[in-house]
């Protein structure tokens, strides 16, 4: 393949992906969205393996790589379950992050192609920052695949002047940059190198283990951005014009969500970075500030939601995480099913940081085949709930927490919230008492209208199904 078709060939590409990204905007056209992504990168792959940058000798090693990882990818695909999508999201976004950083050392000693003055220093440059922002990413994604799996815990690290010691870290990468550049072999050169990459490293732990699980979402938007900018980083170490316009589709689409997801948890990025809100167990958020709340809290059985449900004519569910957990997907498809059948008005109400990454909830929900067109967003919805018989939420808490407007104390006042309260009667189900993942404590479970109902949320809900059909 010539090189001007190697250049038309990435031209193509990059449209697809473009309409690839115009695709997935809406759930009707996701599907269409992802053929568009996968015919692009087809095309992107051909082209670089087939173009003249690839020798012929050169290219069963890049199939070899090709087949491992496609069978790698397959296996994932297959067994990872849509509950645990958040996790392999952030593992992918570390594998980003390290081919960064392998293809910026191996660029850094390839002698291949010599380059000198102004060119030298620019070359030079993208491979230091490159290396930086993969670093970044590799460490960072791989603690948050740590909290999203549960392997690590949710509650932040905070260390006494971590501020202090980020700037330290800051100060001495900006040094060993200028050590680097001026050394006068690869070898010199290599010292700051490795040194900037470690400092890296440690920050990327640092930085997401001081995050608390509350965040999580805004993390994973986050390093998705980080993912796309070390892509682009590497565009420009190879020379690669495709890989760069992804990798800047990518960065900004991802900082664009990581701002909408911030304002959607009333939170700024540079708070998020800073750590420290949302806990695993709930100590430090709750002991922040807030009002304790009061009155009794009411249980329900299956049997009596069921016939709250029979005799509503407005039902809005909120799914959460405790839906994904319990792989309640489906039931709640089905219960839904039954409900429309009998004239009851049924929707979704989605808040935009449900679940443990950006629209979490509504790939479950699609994943069940729940039709699109009654699963709204939450500033859709929101002025509905008034009019709503029953508001059923389903392993959701922060999410619906009234404290948010309701105490100006609260670690969480301010955060847009679904207003399920305001129903005529509202359904929580829970395992348990818990607070949710910001560990701030819910007035919602206590509120006069409201009932709870607890237990496993698919087993609830199939002796709710089971009621309804009886």
């Amino acid at each position: 393949m010539t090189s001007n078709l190697t250049t038309v060939s990435y031209i193509g590409a990059a449209i697809l992906f473009i309409l690839s990204l115009g695709g997935l905007a809406n759930p009707e056209t996701a599907r269409r969205g992802n053929l568009l992504g996968m015919i692009g990168m087809t095309v992107a792959v051909l082209a670089t393996v087939l173009g003249p940058r690839v020798s012929a000798a050169g290219i069963p090693y890049v199939v070899g790589a090709l087949v491992v990882g496609g069978a790698l990818g397959i296996v994932a695909a297959k067994k990872v379950q849509m509950t645990q999508m958040p996790e392999l999201v952030a593992l992918m976004h570390s594998l980003v992050g390290l081919a960064a950083c392998l293809v910026g050392f191996a660029s850094y000693v390839d002698t291949s192609v010599q380059f000198s003055g102004a060119e030298k220093a620019i070359h030079e440059v993208e491979i230091y920052v490159g290396i930086l922002i993969g670093a970044v990413t590799f460490a960072g994604s791989v603690i948050a695949f740590g909290k999203l799996s549960g392997k690590i815990g949710g509650k932040p690290l905070l260390l006494p002047a971590r501020h202090w010691l980020n700037l330290a870290a800051l100060l001495v990468v900006i040094v060993s940059d200028r050590a680097f550049l001026h050394a006068g072999s690869i070898q010199d050169g290599m010292t700051p190198l490795v040194l900037m990459t470690a400092i890296a490293l440690l920050f990327g732990v640092h930085m997401v283990m001081a995050i608390g699980g509350a965040d999580m979402p805004v993390v994973v938007s986050m390093l998705n951005s980080y993912s796309g900018w070390a892509a682009a980083a590497t565009g420009f170490m190879l020379g690669n014009d495709l890989l760069i316009v992804v990798g800047a589709l990518v960065g900004s689409s991802g900082a664009i969500l990581s701002y909408i997801m911030c304002r959607a948890m009333n939170r700024n990025f540079i708070s998020v970075i800073a750590g420290g809100f949302g806990t695993a167990s709930g100590a430090p958020a709750a002991a922040g500030g807030g009002a304790q709340p009061a009155g009794e809290v009411v249980a329900v059985s299956s049997a009596e939601t069921a016939e709250l449900l029979r005799d509503a004519k407005s039902v809005i569910i909120v799914p959460g995480y405790g839906m994904a957990v319990a792989q309640a997907q489906h039931t709640v498809y089905e219960l839904t099913k039954v409900l429309r059948e009998k004239g009851v008005d049924v929707r979704f109400a989605i808040h935009p940081v449900a679940g443990r990454m950006p629209g979490h909830m509504n790939v479950l929900l699609a994943e069940a085949k729940v039709p699109y067109n009654i699963v709204m967003e939450m500033d859709e919805i929101n002025a509905d709930f008034p009019e709503a018989d029953v508001s059923m939420v389903i392993g959701a808490n922060d999410i619906v927490n009234p404290a948010a407007q309701e105490d100006p104390a609260s670690p969480i006042a301010g955060m847009p919230v679904l207003e399920v309260w305001k129903a005529k009667t509202s359904i929580v189900m829970k395992r348990s008492m818990a607070s949710g993942y910001a560990g701030v404590d819910n007035p919602l479970f206590y509120k006069d209208n409201n009932r709870m109902l607890f237990g496993d949320a698919k087993a609830m809900l199939s002796e709710i199904f089971g009621a309804l059909t009886a």
